[in-house]
């Protein structure tokens, strides 16, 4: 009874792509694919997909990411679509991260020698910029962009050897991070908040954007960002909050972690900002409940703007539901594939990362089904 479950809920889902699929063998194939990144696959290749789909090689998965007719943006759109009917929420929370994919050689499209969060140092390595959908019903990953290096963006030749359009010019992560911003907005993707770490946070035309458009943020930034209080007073973030008094730290869990609550102490202070009627910015600390090997408690920064009625915990909440995109990379690269794949070609990683974030999504809706008493979807198809 399990397995028709898994298979209904997966036809139903790539009928709802098929449309975007210019004839029916490349719709087909893309249903193995899908459904072999979902299976218990050591490995996910074109190699192992091929395989499980009873094809004697991998040339037709390949064709499949490389060069198929088929639309591969509406496609992310329909992702996000789908997440949004299973887990929207007007109080969800957009979050946004990077995280990177280790690969050999030159040629596959934006890798150089660069800083992997997910490796902790410098790798030969591509790098995806990703948002994630996060409420109460689960989260999953609803855009993504592959960020492609000044290294390859000035020489178009190379660019072309990897299939990269003429017309793709060099963009910060940040203004890749605005681009699905754009795009969620568009969609009108129910959300409350958007959250993101340092790297964004300290990008003050990320910051701009975000106030132009209302859209509410807590992002994190470097203890040495310079703070204007109310005051006209610029300071060091750090200094500021050297400042709180014991009172003004409070203490309380922002969800549930792998080793129990994550609890901290929280604060927060009033600072200026672009002026905006029922609106307010203010500077956010983290604090560790217990000290360091130096005997520091260590703290994180954040800048906010949101509704003048924002209170403590909800501008603590959001920033601790910047760990839904970390568990939402986790589970994406152990369950269904993301970071499996051999691909150098631009679409191709548009492709691949595309279908696996549609894998990812119907996981994340089968956990809302079992939570209603439905079963749960097992991945063991």
């Amino acid at each position: 009874m399990v397995l028709d479950r898994v298979v209904a809920e997966l036809d139903s889902l790539m009928s709802r792509i098929g449309g975007r699929f210019a004839r029916s063998e490349p719709r087909e194939r893309a249903r193995e694919y899908v459904s072999g990144l979902l299976a218990g696959l050591e490995r996910k290749n074109g190699w192992t997909l091929a395989e499980r789909a009873g094809e004697g090689c991998p040339d037709g998965m390949q064709r499949l990411l490389r060069k198929a007719d088929w639309d591969v943006e509406a496609v992310r759109d329909d992702v996000r679509d789908y997440v949004v009917e299973h887990l929207g929420d007007p109080d969800a929370v957009l979050a946004g991260d990077e995280t990177g994919f280790l690969k050999k050689g030159t040629k596959s499209a934006g890798v150089q020698r660069q800083y992997s969060g997910t490796a902790g140092r410098t790798e030969n390595c591509q790098i995806g910029v990703f948002l994630a959908y996060a409420s109460r019903h689960g989260h999953a990953l609803i855009d993504r962009e592959l960020y492609l290096p000044e290294s390859w963006t000035t020489d178009r030749e190379r660019c072309r050897g990897a299939a990269i359009p003429d017309e793709v010019e060099f963009a910060t992560k940040p203004r890749q991070m605005i681009l699905m911003l754009e795009r969620a907005l568009a969609a009108k993707v129910p959300f409350s908040w958007f959250t993101a770490d340092e790297a964004y946070g300290q990008a003050g035309y990320l910051r701009d954007w975000c106030e132009d458009h209302d859209v509410f943020y807590v992002l994190a930034t470097r203890r040495d960002q310079q703070v204007s209080t109310r005051a006209d007073r610029l300071a060091r973030a750090e200094d500021l909050v050297a400042e709180f008094g014991d009172r003004t730290w409070q203490r309380f869990s922002v969800g549930a972690g792998a080793h129990g609550p994550r609890e901290y102490h929280w604060a927060r202070r009033q600072i200026e900002g672009t002026w905006k009627t029922g609106r307010g910015h203010w500077l956010l600390a983290r604090r560790a409940l217990t000290p360091n090997s130096k005997g520091e408690h260590e703290i994180a920064y954040y800048l906010c703007y949101g509704p003048a009625t924002a209170r403590l915990v909800d501008l603590a909440w959001t920033a601790g539901s910047r760990w839904h995109v970390e568990e939402a990379f986790q589970q994406a690269k152990g369950e269904a594939g993301l970071d499996h794949y051999q691909v150098r070609s631009w679409r191709a990683w548009y492709a691949h990362i595309t279908l696996s974030m549609l894998a990812l999504a119907w996981l994340a809706a089968s956990k809302t089904l079992a939570a209603k008493g439905e079963p749960a979807i097992s991945t063991r198809t």
